[in-house]
């Protein structure tokens, strides 16, 4: 994949969460982590193409190469140690929408329906084939960077 762009699509990825961030919907998620016990919730984030090397490159930056081992049914960007998310800067869009009741239930698709149309459109312009779980999403990407 070109530097450039790679570039633009980790521009634009940002640029949808950052436009989510000044939507008016009250969230209080102060990073409980309910969410990221996928086996509790039965809920498993997918990722575009693009929010998944973003991911990646955030979970580089931690300096790790490789994902850890998750407990079956956990984040594998949840730290075991501390119980925190190791990207939490760089969380997945349905990280951020997410459907924890304690931090105010899931966004309403209706919503959010134009970002998540933004995130596929980089997602076709990467070559992506759709949302992936973030497992084998993350997987991908780390091979890709």
């Amino acid at each position: 994949m070109r530097r450039e762009v790679l570039q633009q699509a980790l521009t634009e990825v940002r640029a949808v969460y950052a436009e989510l961030a000044k939507r008016p919907v009250t969230r209080n998620c102060v990073a409980r982590t309910e969410c990221c016990q996928f086996q509790l919730t039965g809920l498993t984030p997918q990722l575009t193409k693009g929010e998944a090397l973003l991911a990646a490159k955030g979970f580089r930056a931690t300096g790790r190469k490789e994902l850890p081992e998750a407990a079956e049914g956990t984040c594998p960007l949840l730290k075991r140690e501390t119980g925190r998310c190791l990207i939490y800067a760089e969380r997945p869009f349905g990280c951020r929408t997410h459907f924890c009741a304690a931090a105010g239930g899931p966004y309403a698709r209706k919503e959010v329906l134009d970002l998540i149309r933004r995130l596929e459109d980089v997602d076709k312009k990467l070559g992506g084939d759709g949302p992936r779980k973030i497992q084998a999403a993350l997987a991908t990407a780390l091979k890709e960077l």
